[in-house]
């Protein structure tokens, strides 16, 4: 059984705006799965019919068997949200927000405080348990609608950019949380615009574009895709000269940094040879981007221009 599928999916709103377009696809139970997309692309309102927060179209949605339709009560037990917006009151305790998050799935008090202490400490949000929401940097607060989506220990997580505008070490150690759960069974699906996390935590990967799903595979198949890679090089002495070396281009960005671009299957040695026999010692080397990053504008490129 699928955690969850969907078929033939639509949503218009009233404006005649159409903003998923079919659409369909399957998250297997125990998947951490990506579901990626330029802005507008129709992430959002794909969560938010999921979790019946938007009114579909046409087409059917089940999670873990049970038909949204038919049973959307069962539906909404599996899953957890942790929302792109923050809609908690800031004026309340944390502590508070979250056993009143499992009232609403009928946790008694006494296994919701300890399930709520558990959270909170095991994501260093314990110290805060008793201030206001108001006094969380923005980075805890991220975390906090974390802790409220998993509270109830749903089967199903979904995130909706859980890590935007957080910093690297908070969001690093969010990375580990979620891939601790995840490695326990929960299923999650994650949307987010920090590409190198959907490569680092996924394992399948959906790419949605003006409503329709234009590729879906396993992280590593998506990679394959990628032809073309492009690193930068710091030198440590300035070139004079642009080195000319078959099967690379290059790019001078400034007097000792030299952009490489080759295709995937090209050897490097090659590259480190001629450039020694030119003299030229290198100090670092590193990707220009991430690589999922660039399949991504690559397939979101191909998919507009077929659409024109």
């Amino acid at each position: 059984m699928a955690a969850l599928t969907i078929q033939n999916l639509q949503k218009t709103y009233p404006n005649g705006i159409q903003a998923v377009k079919g659409i369909s696809l399957e998250v297997a139970q125990g998947d951490f799965f990506g579901l990626l997309g330029p802005n507008g692309a129709g992430k959002s309102t794909t969560i938010g019919i999921i979790s019946s927060l938007v009114n579909k179209t046409a087409g059917t949605i089940s999670v873990f068997g049970y038909d949204l339709d038919k049973e959307p009560e069962k539906v909404k037990a599996q899953i957890g949200l942790v929302p792109q917006e923050f809609n908690i009151n800031v004026f309340e305790r944390v502590i508070d927000v979250l056993i009143q998050q499992a009232g609403y799935y009928g946790i008694p008090y006494a296994q919701a405080k300890t399930r709520a202490e558990y959270y909170l400490k095991r994501l260093a949000l314990w110290d805060k348990a008793k201030e206001p929401v108001r006094n969380l940097s923005g980075g805890l607060k991220r975390r906090l609608l974390i802790i409220r989506g998993i509270l109830h220990e749903p089967k199903l997580l979904i995130l909706d950019e859980p890590t935007a505008g957080v910093d690297i070490e908070l969001r690093r150690s969010t990375w580990a949380f979620l891939q601790e759960i995840n490695a326990k069974g929960t299923t999650i699906i994650l949307t987010t615009h920090y590409l190198e996390e959907a490569e680092s935590l996924c394992k399948r990967i959906a790419i949605i574009n003006h409503g329709e799903i234009i590729q879906n595979m396993q992280v590593k198949q998506l990679l394959n895709l990628l032809d073309k890679q492009t690193i930068v090089l710091d030198l440590r002495q300035p070139l004079s000269v642009l080195p000319v070396i078959a099967g690379f281009e290059f790019v001078q960005l400034d007097k000792v940094t030299l952009e490489v671009s080759f295709h995937r299957k090209t050897p490097l040695n090659a590259l480190f040879i001629g450039l020694s026999q030119m003299g030229c010692e290198i100090t670092s080397m590193r990707n220009k981007t991430n690589r999922l990053e660039e399949l991504f504008l690559d397939l979101v490129k191909y998919h507009q221009g077929k659409q024109a």
